[in-house]
């Protein structure tokens, strides 16, 4: 199971692009007729979406990135 590796402000930020960026590359970027612009701000605000809404990133592991508020616990497990 993945964990979650992006804390509230994070998601929020991505959630926000990703609702501008993907109907925007979509319509207003000609990205349903092809458009490369439009389809690369559509895939960007879709990524977006998804690790907004599921709270992991993938291109956060291989740098062992986290915005995610660890609780104490959790910290001395882990030294």
């Amino acid at each position: 199971m993945l964990h979650r590796n992006e804390g509230a402000l994070d998601r929020a930020v991505r959630l926000t692009i990703g609702i501008v960026l993907l109907p925007g590359g979509l319509l207003l970027l000609d990205g349903l007729q092809g458009g490369v612009l439009g389809l690369v701000l559509a895939a960007i605000g879709l990524f977006g979406l998804v690790s907004g809404t599921t709270g992991f990133c993938p291109l956060y592991l291989p740098f062992g990135f986290s915005t995610a508020w660890r609780r104490r616990s959790e910290v001395r497990l882990n030294q």
